[in-house]
């Protein structure tokens, strides 16, 4: 009997037959594993599996537990729906990638150690920068490199931390880090931190995200970040660092979301200012906390994936992005609209959509540990988000000045996968206590409370007030905003110069004078020390020799096989050895 399935597994294995299937089979095949996985999960039981040593240490290949139950039930929900929605898709790479990509993110969500955690976190990169490289744009060629080669580093900044911690401990099992934050849990920090797209090192993120495929966004919107605060919740809960960090993050990815002209790079903004509430979640490390950390992450994995598969939609079928380009488009995309709006009520919290149950536990789990400042920020942070993503985007996108573009509806696929999605931001909004029941702690919250509800919706039709009063002030510009990718962009460019002008200079004038000075001198000091070893050396060497051959002849002469002879020189070498001892003895 197989007490444990893992469902990373069921999707790195199952992505292999992809390429070989065709047609409705393969579409049966592509939902069929997502399916698979999802009953996987809901029968798993906590526990230890896999367990071997390797290189003198403790493996752990799985360790379930309902913190890794919560985030694993979400993400293979998502990969269903992510699955659905890409159903139109032709090509086989995508899908190879998008299973390889939920696959690793499994992996990292029940490995045991940091071994296995390490393996399956770089799998994550790899696999999802290729959403980044099939679209095979100039831009996107560019932002998959970029993407590629900062999560290496932080991957690097991540291995090294791990050796570090093994070095110390003696253990590479995963979990809380104990003890004071040396070296080693700074660099696993770190790492951590630059997948949770903490600033500043967040600018991956905004770059990458919007030169993906539209298909391959939605999944990168739904994995990479979330699988950051697990390890954060697992690792770091109660770190004081990660409430600020947190805390900045809700702030700013609202503040740079005000300059963006692309709709998918603005809703990129948004998942660092909602991660944002999740960092500081983990942060304040009280039960509550961590609870509205991981139910805020179920709920953000679901509503940014509808707002990106709405965005997506509209890509799709105008070839647009840009708000200045986008408009009038709620009459022939009646149904996009009215499902990209559930998203963004849930994510700008509305009471009944499931940001309402989750974000707000974070606050009061802020409010519960005297953390006034940190309340007044998140909320901030709340209400902007709803000016940006709830009321900004959607009416220059879909309302505003009409564009006259040429639209319809997406494939049904795509509306189908943006309906469940929308289903269940409602549904965890009306029925937060199934989602309440999957966390790490026992739950005592109550979000329908007639004061939680008369503030959200003072602070959301205030902000709507706001929106309409200065509705010109917000009209969006076609203009590039730079983020701290400023920093990797330019420093690149001048690190390629240093590389082409001063060091290869400094390396060809070190070259000249090897050419001209060192080599002639080493050859000319190579040629004298073969004359010596040929007249000096081996002419010893020769010498003596052949002294020892010709000793050896006039030896063999003395040889002449009579008695007397040999008689004789025993009596003259006894006389000489008595001469000797006669000398030394005076």
């Amino acid at each position: 009997m197989i007490d444990f399935v893992h469902p990373a597994l069921l999707f790195i294995l199952g992505a292999l037959p992809i390429p070989f299937l065709k047609g409705s089979i393969r579409k049966a095949y592509l939902m069929s594993i997502p399916a698979l996985a999802i009953l996987a999960v809901l029968t798993v039981q906590p526990g230890s599996y896999g367990a071997a040593e390797f290189i003198g240490q403790e493996i752990l290949i799985a360790k379930v537990d309902r913190l890794s139950i919560v985030f694993a039930t979400v993400f293979t929900i998502m990969a269903l729906i992510g699955m659905v929605y890409a159903l139109h898709l032709t090509g086989a790479g995508e899908h190879v990638a998008a299973f390889v990509y939920v696959g690793s993110a499994l992996g990292v969500v029940f490995a045991g150690d940091y071994l296995t955690l390490f393996l399956f976190w770089e799998g994550m990169a790899f696999a999802s920068a290729y959403l980044v490289f099939a679209q095979r744009g100039k831009q996107a060629i560019r932002a998959g490199f970029r993407y590629l080669m900062v999560h290496i580093t932080g991957g690097v900044a991540l291995l090294g931390g791990v050796i570090l911690h093994g070095l110390a401990t003696g253990s590479l099992l995963f979990g809380p880090i104990e003890g004071g934050m040396g070296v080693a849990a700074y660099l696993i920090l770190a790492g951590f931190m630059l997948n949770a797209a903490v600033p500043p090192l967040n600018a991956w993120l905004t770059d990458a995200y919007p030169e993906a495929t539209v298909t391959g966004a939605v999944f990168m919107s739904a994995f990479t970040t979330k699988t950051a605060v697990y390890v954060l919740a697992r690792a770091f809960p109660g770190t004081e660092l990660l409430v600020w960090l947190g805390t900045a993050m809700a702030l700013y990815g609202v503040i740079y979301a005000v300059l963006e002209n692309d709709c998918r790079r603005l809703l990129a903004y948004h998942i660092v200012s909602q991660v944002g509430y999740m960092v500081a979640g983990v942060g304040i490390g009280t039960e509550m906390a961590v609870n509205g950390a991981s139910s805020h992450a179920f709920a953000h994995i679901l509503y940014k994936a509808l707002l990106f598969m709405g965005a997506g939609a509209v890509i799709h079928v105008t070839g647009r992005r840009k708000l200045t380009e986008l408009g009038g488009l709620y009459r022939t995309m009646p149904l996009t609209v009215a499902l990209y709006m559930v998203g963004a009520f849930a994510i700008s919290a509305f009471p009944f959509f499931s940001g309402f149950v989750t974000k707000s536990m974070v606050v009061a789990a802020a409010g519960q540990d005297h953390r006034a400042l940190v309340v007044l920020a998140l909320t901030m942070a709340s209400s902007g988000t709803f000016l940006h993503t709830g009321l900004k985007l959607p009416y220059y996108m879909f309302f505003g000045m009409d564009r006259k573009l040429e639209a319809r509806e997406p494939p049904r696929n795509m509306l189908v996968a943006m309906g469940m999605a929308a289903v269940l931001c409602i549904a965890i909004g009306v029925f937060p206590q199934p989602l309440y029941a999957l966390l790490p702690h026992p739950v005592d919250f109550e979000p329908y409370t007639g004061v939680h509800i008369t503030e959200s919706l003072g602070i959301l039709m205030f902000t709507a007030l706001g929106f309409v009063l200065f509705l010109r002030a917000l009209d969006p510009e076609n203009t590039i905003s730079i983020d701290t990718d400023w920093f990797y962009r330019k420093g690149a460019r001048h690190f390629m110069w240093l590389a082409e002008k001063p060091l290869a200079r400094y390396e060809k004038a070190v070259s000249d004078v090897s050419e001209t000075a060192v080599l002639p001198f080493l050859h000319g000091t190579a040629r004298a020390g073969l004359r010596i070893d040929l007249n000096g050396v081996d002419a010893v060497v020769n010498g003596v020799a052949r002294s020892i051959l010709r000793g050896g002849g006039a030896l063999r002469k003395l040889q002449t096989g009579v008695v007397t002879h040999y008689a004789l020189a025993m009596i003259v070498g006894v006389i000489a050895a008595i001469a000797v001892f006669a000398v030394v003895w005076r």
